[in-house]
């Protein structure tokens, strides 16, 4: 089992869904874990986003299991306010050692029907936010020469998909950004990796808004009524990911001894097997 003792691991996205998942395992291993979430909604986004209580029932979840975390409220959009977190993070804990750039959220629509605000809210969360954070984190571990940062992205970052021409903009940016940091950081003892997962079973798929797009003929969707579609999608029949198979991938570049880095592991079903 991967040893973080004596480590200091931040999530974003971490109320719920995968990133509950990455800050458990992270615990779990010894880390202490910051967890930040916006908790608030985006009017743009069709979907309910984590509240304040699912960020306090994370860190109770750690903290029962015997582990060590802490909980802020982060709009990862926000520059000034990503770069004060870590600032308090160097304070109070003296070091961060891992990067998880989780956050993102994801909505449906035709690119004639995407305005503006959807357009930003989209790349200024997913991608814009992990700028921000990548920035703020490499100099804090630049201090204690060692890093392991790794960059969230989606299947759609490796094919484009239709109706998601902006989440799938951001989530290839992703992918470029992170490899690109991966050249820069090297040779201060830290790596830069990516994890590209297929559709998970998290509050972004399983909502009415989305499970529509797979079951147009229902009104009101439920995730058993999608099912068959979405594991017509998997060379492997099964329709979706659980949490815990992305946070695997996370956890193996988490616990790369320093030889891999600028690469990305997807756990995609064998969605992607066609293509190149």
């Amino acid at each position: 089992m991967t040893d973080l003792r004596g480590k200091v691991a931040w999530v974003t996205g971490g109320a719920r869904g995968q990133g509950r998942a990455h800050a458990r395992a992270l615990a779990a291993a010894g880390a202490h874990v910051v967890v930040t979430d916006i908790v608030r909604q985006i009017q743009t986004i069709p979907y309910p986003l984590a509240g304040q209580d699912d960020l306090v029932q994370t860190v109770a979840d750690i903290v029962a299991s015997g582990g060590r975390a802490t909980a802020a409220m982060l709009d990862v959009r926000d520059s000034v306010a990503v770069s004060a977190l870590v600032e308090t993070i160097m304070s109070e804990q003296g070091r961060l050692d891992i990067l998880v750039a989780n956050a993102g959220v994801c909505a449906f629509s035709p690119v004639e029907d995407i305005n503006d605000d959807q357009w930003s809210d989209i790349l200024d969360t997913n991608l814009t936010g992990a700028f921000h954070c990548v920035r703020a984190a490499v100099g804090a571990m630049r201090t204690n020469g060692h890093g392991r940062i790794v960059g969230v992205s989606s299947g759609a970052g490796r094919g484009g998909m239709k109706d998601l021409s902006h989440y799938s903009a951001s989530k290839w940016g992703v992918i470029g950004f992170i490899k690109s940091v991966a050249l820069e950081v090297g040779e201060f003892g830290i790596t830069a990796n990516v994890v590209c997962p297929t559709s998970v079973a998290t509050p972004m798929i399983m909502n009415s808004a989305t499970l529509q797009r797979f079951r147009p003929d229902l009104d009101n969707p439920t995730p058993d009524d999608a099912r068959d579609v979405f594991a017509g999608l998997s060379a492997l029949g099964i329709p979706w990911l659980e949490p815990e198979d992305v946070t695997r991938a996370v956890m193996y570049f988490v616990d790369d001894p320093g030889l891999t880095t600028g690469t990305v592991l997807e756990v995609n079903l064998g969605t992607s097997a066609t293509r190149a």
